[in-house]
């Protein structure tokens, strides 16, 4: 099995940042799975905000985050990051980090694991 652990979720104000962590630990984990952060606003469905393969790079960086929000990974730690910047009231949502052995399916509801999420609020 494979657990996810998100925090670093919090109240901030539009124009700051803030970095979202996600640890991930289990038997099965591998640092070659691919990690993914998704968010859901309330009455929203659940949305993709960007995936990074095992080598660290992103990939599939959702258009209304694009130049704001940096995804990374350390695998000696077994721990992906979200930099969050320039945040804005739309950008409040519970934070959810997924894992995938296959690259292809972290961007969807179907990714294999997920944490239980971190709640990013922005007032403006």
């Amino acid at each position: 099995q494979v657990q996810l652990v998100e925090s670093g979720g919090g109240l901030v104000q539009a124009g700051d940042s803030l970095r979202l962590s996600c640890a991930a630990s289990g038997r099965t984990f591998s640092t070659t799975y691919a990690m993914g952060w998704f968010r859901q606003a309330p009455g929203k469905e659940r949305e993709f905000v960007v995936g990074v393969i095992w080598t660290g790079m992103m990939f599939n960086v959702a258009d209304s985050v694009k130049g704001r929000f940096t995804a990374s990974r350390d695998n000696a730690k077994n721990t992906v990051y979200l930099e969050m910047h320039r945040l804005k009231a739309e950008d409040t949502a519970v934070y959810y980090c997924a894992a995938d052995p296959d690259a292809a399916r972290i961007h969807s509801p179907q990714a294999a694991y997920w944490g239980q999420g971190t709640q990013v609020t922005v007032s403006s």
